[in-house]
């Protein structure tokens, strides 16, 4: 959607199909007896003066919608721990609590501050990345500063090496936090993630940035960009879906285009195909034609998570004062980060349009293998024990006695897929490893040409501030093509 509405405002005929019938994805929302939930997403960056969303609503003419800073961005309850790892906004008050809580690890801290301010003013240059062509390469050169160099030396380094290399990978509470905030926002923990991909991940929370907690739901950016789309003359259409993109002359000419509720079927002509689907989605699409490199990088990839998503409309009595909005739990340091051995929960705040006046929601998620759901016998019992679990657990801070539940209801890997049309219901894009972050991971530029990828599985990675920052390349790079 920010792909079209970007191109429709310059001046190009653009068509959305989307499957659903509310538009956004796993960004998007669902309505219960008057409760707004957030599907997945439910915090935002960029909306800092100059920040991508910041840029691109200006672009369009719209106002930046109602928010407010979370802050903290994060509460963090390791196991047996009542008092929490609070992420503050405010970056010195940020450096106490980290010296608190993981005493002698400054070093550390202040290398990843160092690594963000570097990668920070590289990536606002706007880099291609990865280049697929010279002009790509141009665009990355251009960006490149003295200081960039100095990152250089990180780029195969992980988290877990810096650790070591520090002497700190022993410390078992300062691991687990990184291993429970890096899975939020790059698939896998500290032994996997780049560290300059980590970086800018546990950077971007701290003044003058931070992360943003919306007024109304998550819907107000996708409601934002359908009205841009459709006021330069744009199309939307909900409850339509592409389900082939048949290639002549080794580019797509025509998109085979499927209405949801009647199953017709026809080809739609076109000149480019901008896809906001995973890389395992796209080669669906393509079939046969896909090149045989790209459809084995693909079929290379470690398997991606999926979500168990509880949704509770509460009474406000079950929200203890001054809970902060983004709380994340690990209940055992034997167990998975995932399958309801940790959750991160969203909590609405009162008169933020998400609940009626006296109540709440509180949206917790766990990571989970898609596997487990694809292959279950018994999937409706597999569902209930993961909600009732994950209520038990929600329990033992919020308080849930039966009276204060007004609605539940859950989501599976099979509910993601089914909704979202995501390969198999995996979300959050592509683990940021090292073989497949920033200049190693997938591009824009597919290997056909008119044929762009945007979302969470390219550059620079996951959430809604990330997937605006691909599309703004796509952009960039269908212009350069039509010599505009």
């Amino acid at each position: 959607m920010t792909a079209a509405a970007l191109l429709a405002k310059r001046g190009y005929q653009v068509c959305v199909l989307e499957q659903a019938m509310v538009p956004g994805g796993c960004a998007s929302t669902f309505r219960r007896r008057g409760f707004t939930f957030d599907v997945g997403a439910t915090q935002v960056a960029g909306l800092e003066p100059g920040g991508i969303h910041h840029q691109i609503l200006s672009e369009l003419g719209l106002d930046l919608p109602e928010a407010e800073h979370c802050d903290p961005a994060c509460a963090v309850f390791l196991p047996g721990e009542t008092t929490p790892i609070s992420v503050w906004r405010d970056p010195k008050r940020w450096q106490a609590e980290r010296q608190r809580q993981f005493p002698g690890s400054e070093p550390f801290w202040q290398k990843l501050s160092d690594l963000f301010s570097y990668s920070w003013r590289f990536q606002a240059r706007q880099p291609v990345l990865p280049p697929r062509n010279l002009w790509d390469a141009w665009q990355l050169s251009n960006s490149l500063r003295p200081d960039t160099l100095l990152t250089v030396p990180y780029t195969f380094s992980t988290v877990g090496q810096v650790l070591k290399g520090y002497g700190l990978y022993g410390n078992r509470r300062l691991k687990t936090f990184l291993d429970l905030q890096l899975k939020l926002y790059s698939q896998v923990g500290a032994d996997d993630t780049a560290l300059l991909y980590a970086a800018t991940a546990l950077g971007v929370s701290q003044a003058p940035l931070g992360l943003f907690h919306l007024q109304g739901s998550m819907q107000v950016l996708s409601d934002a960009l359908v009205k841009a789309i459709t006021e330069f003359g744009g199309q939307v259409l909900l409850g339509h879906a592409a389900d082939h993109i048949p290639l002549e002359g080794g580019r797509p000419r025509f998109v085979r285009i499927r209405q949801q509720k009647t199953g017709d079927t026809w080809l739609e002509p076109t000149d480019h195909v901008v896809a906001n689907v995973t890389v395992q989605n796209l080669t669906t699409l393509l079939g046969s034609q896909t090149p045989k490199g790209y459809q084995q990088r693909v079929d290379k990839l470690v398997p991606s998570s999926g979500a168990f998503v509880v949704y509770l409309g509460v009474d406000q009595a079950a929200v203890p004062q001054d809970c902060p909005p983004h709380l994340q739990f690990l209940y055992d340091y034997d167990g998975p980060i995932g399958e309801n051995n940790s959750l991160f929960v969203s909590v609405s705040r009162p008169g933020d349009g998400r609940a009626p006046e006296g109540t709440a929601t509180i949206v917790a998620s766990s990571f989970t293998d898609v596997q487990a759901w694809q292959k279950c016998n018994d999937y409706d019992g597999l569902k209930a024990d993961y909600e009732t679990a994950a209520i038990s657990k929600l329990g033992q801070f919020f308080n849930l006695a039966p009276g204060n539940i007004i609605h539940a209801e859950s989501g599976t890997p099979r509910t993601f897929e089914r909704y979202t049309a995501r390969h198999q219901g995996m979300v959050g894009g592509i683990g940021q490893r090292l073989s497949t972050f920033g200049p190693f991971g997938f591009a824009t530029r597919t290997p056909i040409p008119k044929l762009w990828l945007v979302g969470d599985c390219v550059h620079p990675g996951e959430g809604t501030a990330g997937v605006s920052y691909a599309a703004m390349t796509a952009v960039r790079q269908i212009e350069v093509m039509e010599g505009q």
